[in-house]
Formats: C-alpha cells, sequence, structure tokens
C-alpha cells in the first residue's frame, strides 16, 4: 500500500559555532520559541504554530552545517512500513532509540545518495506552547522577531541527484513540482510528500552532506519585508532580497546565523497536487526561476554552503 502524503517536514538538527550567539539569533531574531537545554548541550526550539514538543535542534561544533533532517510519519506502522521499503532498495537503517531527543519516539536513520542523514519517526510530545484547539486565537502568546510560523523546508547540497530522485519517489512517495535540466544533467530538484511547492530540495554539488539554506515560513509578503527590517536592526548578515523566486512562485528573503549557516523566510507557493506536470527550467532561463525579479544567476549564493 502506498504511504503517500504520510511524510512531512519534523526536526533539523544544526551545527553552530557558539551556542549563545545561535539561540540569540534562532529565539529572537528569527522568533523561535526556546524549549530546552539538555545536558548534552543540544538546544531545542520550535515555531509558534507548530504543535509538537521542538522541530530545530541546535549542537554545538567546531563546523556549522547540518547533521540531519527528520521527517514525521502519521503513526509507528508507517515508519515500519518505510523501514521494509528502505531495506528492499538496499539501504542501511539503523535505529535511534526512544528518548535520544526528550520527547521523542524512536527513530530510523538512514544515509541517502547524496551523503545526508535523513531520519523518520511517528511520536513526539506535543508543546506546553502548541497553538489552541478550542475556540482557538489565532495565537496564543504573540509571536516575535521575524514571526516564523513553522519549518518549511531544506535545500541540501550534494552528489548523485538521479539516485536521491529515485530513492525519494520509488521508496518514499515524493512528487517533484519543478526542475532545473541542464545538457549535461539534472542541476536541482524541488520535492514535496504534500501538496506544498516543496518539502526538500536538492542542487547537484560535488561535495557530499552540504546545507544550502534552511526555511521558515512567514505568512505573506509584508511579514517578508518586516523580517528584512529586523534584519537591519539587528546587523543580521543578509544575503538575498527580499525578492522572489519563478521556481516555487515563493517570496523570499536570505540571510546568515552567526555561525554562516544561511537561512530563509519564505512565504507563497503554488499549490503541487500530484497528478500536476513538472515545471521545467532549462539554463538559459534558471536565472529568472531562481530571481524572478533579477532575472540573473548570483555566484555566491549557488556557491556558499556548509
Amino acid at each position: 500500500m502506498s504511504q503517500e502524503g504520510l511524510l512531512r517536514p519534523g526536526i533539523i538538527q544544526l551545527r553552530v559555532l557558539d551556542m549563545d550567539e545561535a539561540i540569540t539569533h534562532y529565539r529572537d531574531r528569527i522568533g523561535l520559541d526556546f524549549v530546552s537545554q539538555e545536558a548534552d548541550g543540544r538546544v531545542y526550539l520550535k515555531a509558534f504554530d507548530e504543535f509538537h514538543r521542538h522541530s530545530v535542534v541546535l549542537r554545538e561544533a567546531d563546523s556549522a552545517g547540518i547533521d540531519f533532517f527528520a521527517f514525521k510519519a502519521d503513526g509507528q506502522e508507517a515508519v515500519d512500513g518505510f523501514r521494509k521499503r528502505i531495506e528492499e532498495y538496499g539501504v542501511d537503517v539503523t535505529d535511534v532509540a526512544e528518548g535520544e531527543m526528550p520527547g521523542t519516539g524512536k527513530r530510523i536513520s538512514f544515509m541517502i545518495p547524496s551523503g545526508h542523514r535523513i531520519d523518520i519517526y511517528a511520536d513526539m510530545d506535543l508543546s506546553e506552547t502548541a497553538p489552541e484547539t478550542h475556540n482557538p486565537y489565532v495565537w496564543k502568546d504573540e509571536p516575535r522577531g521575524m514571526r516564523a510560523q513553522r519549518l518549511d523546508h531544506c535545500l541540501l547540497y550534494g552528489p548523485n541527484l538521479p539516485e536521491v530522485e529515485k530513492f525519494f519517489t520509488e521508496v518514499l512517495d515524493f512528487h517533484i513540482p519543478e526542475r532545473v535540466d541542464l545538457p549535461d544533467g539534472t542541476l536541482a530538484i524541488w520535492m514535496t510528500v504534500s501538496n506544498k511547492a516543496h518539502d526538500i530540495a536538492f542542487v547537484n554539488h560535488p561535495e557530499p552532506g552540504k546545507l544550502h539554506h534552511v526555511a521558515f515560513f512567514l505568512e505573506d509578503w509584508n511579514d517578508i519585508g518586516h523580517a528584512a527590517d529586523v534584519m537591519t536592526r539587528y546587523d543580521i548578515s543578509r544575503d538575498i532580497g527580499p525578492t522572489r523566486h519563478g521556481i516555487t512562485r515563493g517570496q523570499t528573503i536570505y540571510f546568515f546565523d552567526p555561525s554562516g549557516n544561511r537561512n530563509e523566510v519564505f512565504c507563497g507557493g503554488y499549490t503541487a497536487y500530484k497528478d500536476h506536470p513538472t515545471r521545467v527550467w532549462d539554463g538559459n532561463h534558471v536565472g529568472r526561476g531562481i530571481f524572478y525579479y533579477e532575472r540573473q544567476m548570483n555566484d555566491a549564493f549557488l556557491s556558499v554552503v556548509t
């Protein structure tokens, strides 16, 4: 039986160079809720419109980047089904014990051909600050900073894109709303398991396991402008924007955390149903695809990763 629609972005664990600076950035500037700091030093945060205990984990390390990206499944039966399919595909799966993260059930973990670690889990405690469900207000406590609503997606850089595409579409039931194809092969793919424009994306890159950006969803274009105001007020290193993508149609601004990990705040985007044809960009028009208003590529934006 197909597992379509049973996954969604759940957790990203980032490496940061200075934990105090990182907490200030993600809590006070982006506006995530601080959940806890545990005995191993990791810090857990969530956005105000997320129901579960945490979605962003920070780990202090000697280099910036991503440890793993985790998808939440609708129940342990779905996780077990994915495990069977992944192993039958020929990919090794390891177990992560319940409680390795506070409030989180057991996870399965595996490496994909781009050199990234992906986890899948079913159980996580609800947050004490989760959105109300009985006669709810729009928010429980007034959002802070850039007013990030949720962890939305990440863009990863690594090799072996055809194998990555095959694995995600055949094993995890993702579909591809949009792609960039060049004469010598695929440059990038945007993939979703929902009807969002993307839940995860990949760009072909010789080095494995790299992070281009992690994105947080905002309500609208006005909030993108407000985020730019926050960046100016607190001297946050801005990369690109405010602008718009042709690919996904999302409105966006990119910036860096104090460790050099690229962040994005993102709103909009089209509805992507699985029976829609894939939108395909070629090399002559990919500049407009990436930056719709500027209509040209930015070498630093494409090459700087952690």
